[in-house]
């Protein structure tokens, strides 16, 4: 791992960094990916999961990261300055990243992979991934999606799922750029491959309830509360269910699903 995290930004203590990924090394290992393969990445982001591919490919493969996001977005990094790091490293001459970049622009080039890897919730509606879906058809022979799994096993992972509702519900009313636009389940995402002409192969869980993204999901959805103020009543309603729900203490992250597509 350590070589990895050389590769990438990080602003003081790397604890957090590498508990992010050690998740992601996880996912590609589920994803099966091998030596010369070749993968592309749609909403790379910052390249969490990127470094974990370009290592996996090995000098022989190549990956193409691409994110919608210009390389100012983010903070306390930007994309741009977390991708120029990991390009800068000798992982760099395996990746190839394209910010600012619409898959729906591309050229139909082949890729023995396509991966989505926790994006999917950025998306604002299924007609926009399932055109996503449907030109990685085009592109790839297999398809891989890991996003959380709101299907909740253990009952500290239950404010990451309402403060995802809740996410959900605020950007349906108050335009954002936030990582959480519309939630999709692990049904929802079969069916949307199995639409854009996927086969689905193989549906599996990914420990990940240690991570931190629970307690910030939870965080942000507790800062946006008053925007609902002017939410119809049934939404306020609904809302305020779930707020109650909302541990103060110690919230676990959701497991990740793994989606195999052919």
């Amino acid at each position: 791992m350590d070589h990895l995290l050389a590769a990438m930004k990080i602003l003081g203590d790397d604890t957090i960094q590498r508990t992010q990924l050690k998740h992601r090394i996880d996912l590609v290992e589920a994803f099966g990916i091998q030596d010369g393969m070749s993968v592309i990445e749609v909403g790379c982001g910052q390249g969490d999961t990127t470094v974990a591919l370009a290592d996996r490919v090995g000098e022989s493969g190549r990956v193409l990261a691409i994110d919608i996001a210009p390389p100012d977005y983010g903070a306390p990094i930007t994309l741009g300055e977390a991708t120029s790091s990991i390009a800068a490293s000798p992982l760099g001459s395996r990746v190839e990243f394209q910010l600012k970049t619409d898959l729906l622009d591309l050229p139909d080039d082949r890729f023995d992979v396509a991966v989505l890897s926790h994006c999917s919730w950025y998306f604002r509606d299924p007609d926009q991934l399932l055109l996503i879906l449907k030109k990685l058809r085009r592109m790839a022979t297999r398809i891989f999606i890991a996003e959380w799994d709101m299907n909740y096993t253990q009952l500290s992972q239950r404010s990451h799922f309402t403060a995802a509702a809740i996410l959900a519900l605020y950007s349906e009313f108050v335009e954002n750029d936030g990582n959480i636009q519309h939630l999709f389940d692990s049904q929802q995402l079969r069916n949307l491959l199995e639409e854009a002409g996927w086969n689905v192969a193989e549906t599996t869980t990914v420990a990940a309830s240690y991570l931190q993204d629970g307690a910030w999901e939870a965080d942000y959805a507790r800062s946006v509360q008053q925007a609902f103020s002017k939410a119809p009543p049934r939404i306020r309603s609904l809302v305020g269910s779930f707020y109650s729900l909302l541990e103060k203490d110690h919230t676990a992250s959701l497991d990740s699903v793994v989606i195999l597509a052919e």
